[in-house]
């Protein structure tokens, strides 16, 4: 089972000008590479049977004919490999010269697109020698082998076995026109695009090369297969570099060095392409008409057996950039965003106080740091931020030192209550034995914080910022009207793994020795709620109740809710998924089981989600009941819970 996935190939092949057998053989040693890495599909370089620079001999009988004969012979040769190719030739039809993408597959040519834009200006002169056939004209048609051959710009190749892979095809100056033929195919259904592309090098130019694939395949939401002309071609005016570049939704995957040889290789992921059509509601608002009449040729082609490793990286942290640079460009934009939401909270309500609980945990941490950000953005004093310290029974003294010293050294009002007594009488009150530490013992102690801070911020006209995150939410790991509840949660969607980041982040760039200190020292801190009485007598690493022990590892949940909430994908794909990122850190059995318990409790707590605070969306998902996430409490888990059984067993799902 493949999953959707398809691997796709790029080459630049070293060519001669005009030498259709010798172009034809690298092509085929090229073709045979790409086999070997199991490719279903490898794209090469607009004309490459010919070469892209051979001027007036495009005029010359012999050359057309001897390219037509070659890329037959190339089909012929090729059959052995069950892969699709895509190989750009001059083809004479109808008294007219096209510049052409061939594809071809099982012996045979499948089709022909000619290039839709011919550029006539500076550098370029194609209309010397082609001509355009339009989306609106009909169909051409060669007889070559024996069999005939549709000509048009709308053909697309819809794939057997690979999973949503449907082909389209454009070449070169088609991506830099101002409507792209590429657009009109993905309407079609075209889920992945191939670009037959001769573009020469100048400076400055890869970059803008680079920036139209990407923004062509997210704007089409699509895999985009881009192979540039190369060594070989004629240098007399101008320089081609074999800048090959495979795209996905707006992510490069892979890119050539330019002036280089090889075999580009990637995996995109159709399914996952789909899946984004399918939740992007304006990917289909314009008419489909527009595109012409479109023509699908079937191929036969399945992978969907083939086991073999994946060649696209996967994180094991979906929510985190990998590039250290562009990670803390994006924790100060989120630090940036949550306190752009609270800043306009304040004003809304014209108030000049707020109130939270900060715990020495990783979520007060963040909250209360969002907080001087809003403060200071508004010109208040940070002494209108009301923090306050409540230690119950779960209190260590680790963290109840580290509370009491983040409030103090960033500027807040401290207040500290301790509500063992209180709780204690309401234990009393319900007939709560003390020594029984279940649920209601545990729940009491957040409902209690909950209370005392909204008390208080009554009291002081102000509103409680809540501290609850993403992964919590998603978890349901929160007392339902205790820690759940607020009157702004400005870490509603972030994520557990984040909040480290953004807390490093702050550390690091804060100028106050003794403030990155204690920060440094939350980030070592084990993540517990503290509701269980800690060991040794509260000792500094006496934290009895570590939440990780308890659910499996945040970074691992983070990764299942990624995959779950944002794209979508299967229990048995995301399982396939976790393996490869965390391989050699957790085994098949732990990543199983922790993805039980998330899709237990995920759907179990829904009704928490349901009643949700006001809390910005910083990042690609939220739990929010107004925004992403709208889900019945009572959805039953049977199905997801039977794919997880099933490969628990062993058995197929």
């Amino acid at each position: 089972m493949n999953f959707g996935f398809v691997r796709v190939a790029a080459a630049s092949p070293d060519l001669r000008v005009a030498d259709c057998a010798y172009n034809i053989q690298k092509i085929l040693e090229a073709v045979r590479e790409a086999a070997a890495l199991h490719a279903d599909l490898i794209v090469f370089p607009e004309l490459c049977v010919t070469g892209y620079t051979c001027g007036d001999l495009f005029l010359q009988k012999c050359l057309l004919d001897a390219a037509q004969q070659q890329l037959c012979l190339l089909a012929e040769r090729a059959k052995e490999f069950d892969i699709v190719i895509a190989a750009g030739l001059p083809a004479a039809i109808g008294g007219q010269l096209y510049n052409c993408a061939a594809v071809l597959y099982g012996g045979a040519v499948l089709g022909l697109i000619p290039k839709a834009y011919l550029p006539n200006y500076a550098e370029f002169y194609e209309q010397r020698h082609f001509s355009a056939l339009a989306a609106e004209d009909p169909p051409l048609a060669v007889h070559w082998q024996g069999r005939e051959t549709p000509v048009h710009p709308n053909l697309l190749f819809s794939f057997a076995g690979p999973e949503h892979f449907v082909l389209g095809v454009e070449i070169c100056e088609d991506l830099w026109a101002p409507i792209p033929p590429s657009s009109y195919h993905v309407l079609a259904g075209a889920t992945v695009i191939a670009n037959l592309s001769a573009s020469n090098e100048t400076t400055g130019k890869s970059e803008y090369r680079r920036a139209l694939v990407a923004n062509q395949s997210a704007r089409s939401i699509c895999g985009y297969v881009y192979a540039c002309a190369g060594a070989g071609e004629s240098t007399t005016d101008l320089v081609f570099p074999g800048h090959n570049i495979i795209a996905e939704n707006g992510r490069i995957l892979r890119e050539s060095p330019r002036f280089s040889d090889g075999i580009l290789c990637a995996d995109l992921d159709a399914a996952y392409l789909d899946g984004e059509r399918r939740r992007n509601t304006s990917f289909f608002t314009h008419s489909r008409q527009k595109a012409g009449q479109y023509f699908v040729i079937p191929v036969p082609h399945d992978t969907a057996l083939i086991a073999t490793p994946l060649l696209r990286p996967i994180s094991p942290a979906p929510f985190v950039p990998s590039d250290p640079a562009r990670r803390s460009e994006r924790c100060d934009e989120i630090l940036t965003m949550q306190a752009a939401g609270l800043k306009k909270r304040i004003q809304h309500v014209n108030v000049n106080k707020v109130v939270l609980g900060v715990s020495g945990g990783l979520d007060s941490t963040l909250a209360l740091l969002i907080c001087a950000r809003a403060f200071d953005w508004l010109a208040l004093p940070r002494e209108g931020i009301q923090a306050v310290t409540m230690p119950c029974f779960g209190t260590s003294k680790r963290t109840y030192k580290n509370a009491r010293a983040l409030a103090e050294l960033s500027g807040a009002s401290l207040l500290e209550i301790p509500i063992a007594e209180s709780v204690s009488l309401h234990f009393k009150d319900i007939g709560q034995d003390p020594s029984a530490r279940d649920l209601t013992y545990e729940n009491a102690q957040a409902r209690e914080r909950t209370q005392v801070l909204m008390d208080i911020a009554a009291k002081v006209k102000g509103f409680v910022v809540g501290t609850g995150d993403l992964s919590e939410l998603a978890l349901g790991f929160a007392t339902y009207n205790g820690d759940h509840m607020s009157m702004y949660g400005v870490n509603a969607s972030v994520p557990k793994t984040l909040i480290r980041y953004l807390i490093a982040y702050a550390a690091d760039t804060c100028e106050q020795e003794n403030l990155r200190n204690v920060l440094y020292e939350i980030l070592d801190t084990p993540v517990s709620p503290e509701l269980l009485p800690p060991e040794n007598d509260g000792g500094a690493d006496a934290i009895a109740q570590k939440t990780e022990e308890i659910l499996g590892p945040y970074e691992a949940h983070d990764f299942f809710l990624y995959y779950t909430m944002r794209l979508g994908f299967p229990p048995d794909k995301i399982f396939y998924l976790a393996q490869k990122a965390f391989a050699g850190v957790y085994d098949r059995k732990q990543i199983l089981g922790w993805l039980k318990i998330f899709y237990t409790r995920f759907f179990s707590n829904q009704f928490k989600r349901s009643c949700l605070p006001d809390g910005p969306k910083v990042g690609s998902a939220a739990l929010s009941p107004r925004g992403d996430w709208r889900m019945p409490s009572d959805a039953s888990a049977a199905l997801w819970m039977d794919i997880l059984n099933r490969l628990e067993c062993g058995c197929k799902p």
